[in-house]
């Protein structure tokens, strides 16, 4: 393992195209529960605890080495909002893209052929942890950050909010982020039946109000 690989791939300019979307964070702006970085820190861990940890178990089990395929179909089957899941898809395949460009593989070359149209994002990013030399650990780290980063990075441009602030609130939220990467980690480790299945309701219900938007800032 390199420590190096992991900073790379957790890095927000890594080219996977996380930076346009909000996480939700977008619609919760509109919908007035994300007003400043106290509601930010609330909906952050909200996040974190349920879509976040569901991901970051699908994250560490593709780079534990379990077949993608039933990786993806796992993913599906937890995501109910096909706003969410189109997105997760699109995100997927500029994943893949730019992990194929960075750590080139065979495992990365077969996922691309069997999911021409992007497989769902953290199956990518855990095939793409494994490719550069990491473990399911450090791919559920991955997720598990990105889950509180995006929306926090995207309150500064909605919200005007001051990034000290927001970067206060990534920090006050890292012993969480150990915490649901660990959880992920073991259940990937106990197979692809004890993966968690935390569902966010909210988010749900806003993604596919956020869809139909005419205009907005962000993707998602």
């Amino acid at each position: 393992m390199t420590r190096a690989a992991l900073l790379v791939l957790a890095d927000g300019r890594f080219p996977a195209g996380g930076h346009a979307h909000s996480g939700g964070a977008e619609a919760a702006v509109k919908a007035g529960r994300i007003r400043d970085a106290r509601d930010l820190e609330a909906f952050c861990r909200g996040r974190l605890h349920t879509s976040g940890l569901t991901s970051a178990g699908l994250a560490a089990a593709a780079a534990l080495g379990h077949d993608p395929a039933a990786l993806d179909e796992a993913a599906d089957a937890r995501t109910p909002s096909p706003a969410l899941r189109a997105t997760a898809r699109r995100l997927g395949r500029q994943m893949l893209r730019a992990a194929r460009a960075t750590w080139p593989g065979d495992e990365l070359d077969a996922l691309a052929r069997a999911f021409p149209r992007g497989a769902h994002q953290p199956v990518v990013l855990g095939l793409a942890a494994r490719a550069a030399g990491l473990g399911p650990r450090d791919a559920a780290h991955c997720v598990a950050y990105e889950t509180v980063g995006g929306p926090a990075t995207a309150a500064v441009r909605l919200l005007s909010l001051d990034p000290f602030q927001a970067t206060a609130v990534l920090a006050r939220l890292a012993p969480e982020v150990d915490q649901v990467a660990e959880r992920a980690a073991r259940a990937a480790h106990d197979g692809l039946d004890a993966l968690p299945a935390a569902s966010a309701p909210l988010l749900d219900i806003t993604a596919e109000q956020h869809a139909a938007w005419p205009v907005r800032l962000f993707a998602s």
